[in-house]
């Protein structure tokens, strides 16, 4: 290995990656208790979940359910979201984090690292679960706001192919050396993104992702016990939340929707 010959950072996915479960799914209640969703639209996302278990995602019926949820979120008020996401963030993701990921995290601080989260919900879970986690910095999808409330229209979806262009925009802003940079994250639509460091890691990689990284000689981790982190990290201040980025198309339904595609996947 080389040595590096600028900053290194590790870039980490977040759902089934930092977390054991999708962490839009993991606030569906506390968005259902608030209103912001329906009952109606529940039962939608559940219908969803029932076609993706079934048949499984290809990537047009993942675009066509994408675009309706992010319809289905226009007109959510932001002040909102983030207050949901303030008053029940520690309650719904402190328990999910796995320990080996914050092992993790921890020794890539301590070696002088940047800890990046990348995922492709939205960023106003992201941020604050990234500021939980005390990593440098994040990215989500973001969503156009207009007046105080989402339009229903991407201006960034952070999955895929984009999250390797995240992260080339990170190396190019900060000097980081994507060489000796590493990337960790279960699911082959990652793929991209592991492709661009010289580190690639599989966390619980789905049928995809583990046969490429054993094809590519990348290390392949298996994560299986969650902590909480209540009695280690303090909640967030209201100056840390109200510096939550704003976007919302795959909270909620949508990315309840992706993280069972991914689950899909695994197990086939």
């Amino acid at each position: 290995m080389k040595p590096a010959t600028g900053p290194v950072a590790a870039f980490f996915d977040l759902d089934k990656t930092i977390i054991a479960s999708s962490s839009a799914l993991a606030f569906s209640k506390p968005f259902l208790r608030k209103g912001l969703i329906n009952r109606r639209a529940a039962l939608k996302s559940a219908y969803a979940q029932l076609v993706f278990a079934l048949s499984g995602a290809d990537a047009d019926k993942t675009e066509r359910l994408r675009a309706e949820i992010s319809a289905l979120c226009a007109g959510w008020d932001v002040a909102q979201v983030r207050a949901v996401v303030n008053e029940t963030l520690h309650d719904v993701v402190a328990p999910l984090v796995y320990a080996e990921a914050a092992e993790l995290i921890a020794e890539h601080k301590a070696k002088g690292h940047d800890v990046i989260v990348l995922s492709a919900a939205g960023e106003e879970v992201v941020t604050p679960i990234a500021d939980m986690l005390g990593t440098t910095r994040s990215m989500g999808t973001r969503m156009e706001v207009i007046e105080g409330r989402y339009s229903g229209e991407l201006e960034f979806y952070c999955y895929g192919e984009q999250k390797a262009v995240a992260a080339k925009r990170f190396a190019a802003e900060y000097g980081y050396d994507l060489g000796a940079c590493h990337a960790y994250t279960d699911s082959s639509t990652d793929i991209p993104l592991l492709e661009v460091v010289g580190n690639p890691h599989a966390v619980n990689p789905d049928r995809i992702l583990r046969k490429h990284a054993t094809e590519h000689g990348w290390q392949v981790h298996s994560f299986s016990n969650t902590i909480s982190l209540r009695t280690r990290i303090p909640a967030p201040s209201p100056t840390t939340l109200a510096a939550v980025g704003i976007g919302v198309s795959a909270v909620a339904a949508g990315a309840t929707i992706y993280g069972l595609s991914r689950k899909r996947r695994k197990e086939a």
